[in-house]
């Protein structure tokens, strides 16, 4: 292989597949990013068998050349190595050239490296996903459905299908849920398919949507998804994202949702977060940052928090209204702040069936997205 490529855009490359290449592993060339020149340009790929990321930087963009192959060929190497030379190179213009026994020349400028390579035959080989189970969500749209939901999974490996996000989907509109059993993140979402497309009980690692949402900031066109019964694939312009999907039946979560509530308020939504911010700064003495909340007029309601090591707070917050009956609860105030960033809304409404029941976050007049929390037990 022998090939000159701009730094900037070889250095982007690097960065995106590194993602998906694990710091520690048992298996030596995991640490490696594959490089592949071929006609069409140059392919990266990195992997940790969890997640794959391939990149193509092509022969030429935008009438811009980016590439120039001397000859074809592949290499493997050492992915940290790699990233710190390319950082670090004194012009933009880079040489790479691979021998027969994957010695790789680096040369940039008057600097040279050299580095050892692996054999890009034993790299395991990325699924070739074929399959009619395809649908697109714009770029924008994926990157906001990850960032309502994909915090709420578990960080516990004890109930290994709850640590990722639930996709379902059903006439043309797709449910994302996340739960950690202490609280929900459920967001819908209408997707564009080729077909009549229904599918349940796809269940993405949390781990990989957030490595996933750190690559859509440059996307401009829709995101192709593609399903098969072990793995996912987000397929975008010069990028493709496969992630294994978790095992396992994942919870009915629908039933957790009350179809009735008995006390709604509605509020201020940056307002409500930060006097929870502020009631917060004495909860986090206790280990279950608990806050208390209480509802008893239509003009206002009442957060508290008390710790008997440091003090008291207490803070009346103006609200919209208040309909049904009057209330007392107590919840984890991380919990709430999590939600409330996360729905996006000025305004929201609050739905409490009862004080030791579930209650139900949500933006007014909107059903696309919603989030559900436990309340705390106390004495």
């Amino acid at each position: 292989m022998h090939l000159t490529i701009q730094r900037d855009v070889f250095m982007q490359a690097v960065q995106d597949v590194s993602k998906a290449v694990a710091s520690r592993t048992t298996i030596p060339i995991l640490t490696g990013l594959k490089l592949e020149a071929h006609a069409d340009g140059l392919t990266l790929t990195g992997s940790d068998t969890e997640i794959s990321i391939e990149r193509l930087i092509p022969i030429e963009e935008g009438g811009i050349e980016l590439i120039q192959i001397q000859r074809a060929g592949s290499v493997v190497l050492n992915a940290r190595f790699l990233g710190e030379i390319v950082k670090k190179l004194p012009t933009n213009e880079v040489t790479l050239e691979v021998s027969p026994n994957f010695m790789t020349r680096i040369e940039s400028g008057q600097a040279e490296f050299h580095l050892n390579g692996l054999d890009p035959d034993e790299y395991p080989r990325l699924p070739e996903l074929a399959s009619d189970r395809r649908f697109y969500l714009p770029a924008d749209l994926l990157k906001t459905i990850i960032r309502q939901t994909s915090f709420a999974v578990s960080s516990q490996e004890t109930r290994p299908v709850l640590t990722g996000v639930n996709f379902s989907a059903e006439k043309g509109f797709l449910t994302c849920v996340a739960t950690d059993s202490h609280r929900l993140a459920l967001r819908r979402a209408r997707f564009e398919t080729d077909n009549d497309l229904t599918f349940q009980n796809v269940v993405v690692p949390g781990r990989s949507l957030n490595e996933l949402a750190k690559l859509l900031d440059r996307e401009e066109l829709p995101i192709e998804i593609v399903l098969t019964d072990q793995q996912i694939l987000f397929r975008m312009k010069n990028i493709s994202f496969f992630s294994r999907l978790l095992d396992g039946a994942y919870p009915d979560t629908s039933r957790l949702i009350p179809e009735e509530y008995r006390t709604a308020v509605r509020m201020n939504a940056k307002e409500f977060l930060q006097a929870i911010d502020r009631a917060s700064l004495l909860a986090r003495a206790d280990r279950n940052n608990v806050i208390k909340f209480v509802a008893e007029d239509t003009t206002a309601v009442e957060v508290s928090s008390h710790s008997p090591e440091v003090g008291k707070v207490s803070e009346r917050v103006s609200i919209l209204s208040l309909e049904g009956e009057e209330l007392k609860i107590s919840f984890n105030s991380k919990f709430v702040m999590d939600a409330l960033r996360a729905l996006d809304a000025s305004e929201i409404e609050i739905q409490f069936t009862g004080s030791m029941r579930p209650f139900i976050l949500r933006p007014i007049e909107q059903d696309s997205v919603l989030q559900l929390i436990l309340p705390v037990r106390t004495s």
